[in-house]
């Protein structure tokens, strides 16, 4: 045995010494091709003086070009700022990635263990020096104070490349308690509000402003000036993975909603104080087949059984455009028997070109979803539809689609190649052009991307957080209430299965730690999801398929619910199929991704419930297989309907 130990011990320290020596190499050549980055590094803008006003001499030339000059008309800003752009930069301008930070808001160039993210992306100085990429996200940040610094910091640095062109920094939504790899991060340091869906349940077009223009001092603060949100797609099939990310299924009450949400990060027009939204995914993602997500090849359809196409436009076309969204990120999925030509939507002439800018005059910025045409490290490309074609024959697919920014992708080599070789014009990349820094001059980037560090305080002040505090309340739906158990007496002892926040002992003596000491548990679900169709990390990380509980998860539920009388809350990711633990329940809670405290709140009696069903909880999985993709309300026999929300009677 101890030699065997001690053969295992030597193995163990070899492979260490070998992975150690793999990330020296790689070490060594970071700093190298850091170091021939730096080399294309200019100096950082002076500062010019005219007229008693200030500017800044973004590409160093000694004197104020018209793109400089804030008191100069928008379009000559544009047209002076494209007459010095080469087309490298031209190409730069067009694509958006993810860019790791240090845990002090200093730039990234080597990747870290302490964000392992950062060994997927480029180094700070290979995005914006080498690629002259202009549009960047971090979901991360140590703190506020962080994340600002740290926008700041790369601001300075863009200043650098020939024409100071300004870096715009985009988010995912970031508010909630959970995150989604791939389409949200958890909040942090912000204020805490309940998910997209839990906004649809409460149907308050006010208070879904106020969310907006409190979310938009918090970005403002940090640096972050486009947000990729809302999601204007509607919850027709309750098996897809993004339902919580939606208003729910209603068309018209999504469309209300999306409307005060652009408004509240926008204002009636885009301006310095504004974060620009990129209203997604035209033409609605929600009718997926099967309900498999479009991020993967097992989802790459969406049906229209229904005959139902128009429905989902209704969010964007009475939402997103009459609120003057910036811009438009498409889904991934194929709009199967709408288009004549049946490939991705960002690949679609017709859905891009002839539906989106032809027919409803949209003008502004379109940006694909992220990772259409290379495959990434978390998953392959989702070029469904033109799997067949090089990345550099996707890129001008995209291209004559009328697309305008490619995200998740780092290929700007394919656009210079195409201009190059006469298969795409300069003319057709100018009007991308034109659309992006339209975009970055309203929002005032060039006059001023600083922010101020002592104004981050606004970060999750204690005012934002009792704002997003009451909607988490206002978001709870109470389902079933049998003999009226709740609001419980002070009194009851509850024990716990699910909830784990910090502190919760402290503020409610009751919860005790024996089940058998217990009067009534109270159990947390979350929605379940089936094991991943395919091999690609991300897949094995976004929650979809199934809706109901295994068989043996199901039982150990089923008896603790029925050992004695239980209050069960479901966290609404997707609406799960429980029939039998909605049976065995005295009570049901519907919870859209609040915190544990404000749910126990609730049960307690310290509020009363008014959130209404923005979906239907189906009763069978028979019924959700019966479901159209792109119908909503067509849940045969719903175990809870579409607007069912019970309240106390005291």
């Amino acid at each position: 045995m101890k030699k065997f130990l001690k053969i295992t011990g030597f193995i163990l320290a070899g492979l260490i010494l070998i992975l150690l020596l793999i990330y020296l190499v790689f070490t060594i050549k970071w700093h190298r091709e850091s170091a021939a980055n730096m080399e294309l590094a200019g100096d950082e803008a002076p500062v010019l003086t005219a007229n008693g006003y200030q500017f800044r001499d973004l590409n160093k030339n000694g004197k104020l070009d018209v793109y400089e000059d804030s008191r100069a008309p928008l379009e000559k800003r544009v047209e002076n700022l494209i007459s010095q752009m080469n087309l490298d930069e031209k190409a730069g301008l067009m694509f958006a990635h993810f860019l790791g930070m240090e845990q002090d808001g200093s730039l990234l160039e080597i990747p870290t263990f302490s964000d392992p993210f950062s060994f997927m992306t480029e180094s700070t100085s290979g995005t914006i020096l080498k690629k002259k990429m202009n549009h960047v996200q971090n979901l991360g940040g140590a703190s506020a104070k962080v994340y600002a610094t740290w926008n700041n910091n790369l601001q300075k640095f863009a200043e650098r490349t020939r024409l100071g062109i300004p870096v715009t920094l985009i988010s995912d939504p970031r508010h909630g308690t959970m995150a989604m790899p791939g389409a949200s991060a958890e909040a942090k340091w912000i204020s805490v509000w309940p998910s997209q869906l839990g906004l649809g349940a409460i149907g308050d077009t006010v208070l879904v402003r106020e969310f907006g223009d409190i979310a938009r001092q918090e970005y403002l603060a940090l640096g972050i000036r486009l947000a990729q949100h809302p999601m204007a797609d509607i919850a027709t099939d309750p098996r897809w993975a993004r339902i919580n990310g939606t208003f729910g299924e209603d068309a018209r009450l999504s469309a209300a909603l999306t409307k005060a949400y652009i408004q509240g990060f926008q204002g009636d027009s885009l301006g310095p104080q504004s974060v620009a939204c990129q209203t997604k995914h035209f033409a609605g993602g929600g009718p997926q087949e099967d309900g498999w997500d479009a991020h993967f090849k097992s989802g790459k359809g969406q049906a229209y059984p229904g005959d139902n196409f128009d429905y989902h436009l209704i969010p964007f076309t009475e939402g997103a455009f009459m609120a003057n969204t910036a811009q438009i990120m498409p889904y991934y999925g194929v709009p199967k028997g709408q288009v004549k030509e049946e490939v991705g939507f960002s690949f679609s002439r017709e859905m891009i070109q002839e539906l989106l800018r032809d027919s409803l005059k949209f003008d502004g910025v379109v940006a694909t979803d992220w990772g259409i045409i290379s495959d990434m490290v978390v998953k392959d490309a989702s070029a469904w539809g033109v799997e067949h074609l090089s990345e550099k024959e996707r890129v001008k697919k995209v291209l004559d689609a009328g697309c305008d920014v490619f995200g998740g992708e780092y290929v700007t080599e394919h656009i210079i190649d195409l201009v190059e070789t006469g298969e795409v014009s300069e003319e057709r990349i100018d009007i991308s052009i034109r659309r992006i820094l339209r975009d970055k001059f309203r929002l005032g980037l060039f006059d001023n991307p600083y922010v101020d560090l002592d104004g981050v305080d606004i970060v999750g002040n204690p005012g934002f957080v009792r704002k997003g505090r009451e909607a988490q309340r206002k978001s709870l739906v109470l389902l079933k209430n049998e003999g009226k158990l709740l609001p419980l007496s002070a009194n009851t002892k509850i024990y716990l299965e699910g909830m784990e926040q910090k502190g919760l002992n402290e503020k409610f003596p009751q919860i005790v730690e024996d089940i058998d000491e217990a009067d009534i548990i109270v159990q947390k679900l979350e929605t379940p999801s089936s094991p991943p169709e395919g091999g690609s990390l991300l897949e094995r990380l976004i929650p979809q398929g199934r809706l109901d509980f295994p068989k043996d998860e199901k039982e150990e539920i089923l008896e603790r619910t029925r050992s004695k009388p239980t209050i069960t809350v479901l966290t609404i990711q997707r609406p799960p199929v429980i029939p039998e633990i909605n049976a065995a329940s005295k009570a049901v809670i519907a919870d859209f991704e609040c915190e544990d405290d404000i749910i126990l709140e609730l049960i307690f009696g310290k509020f009363n419930p008014s959130g209404k069903l923005p979906i239907e909880i189906p009763s069978s999985v028979e019924a959700v297989e019966k479901q159209l993709e792109d119908v909503p309300y067509d849940s045969e026999n719903p175990l809870y309907p579409y607007g069912h929300g019970l309240s106390y009677s005291y």
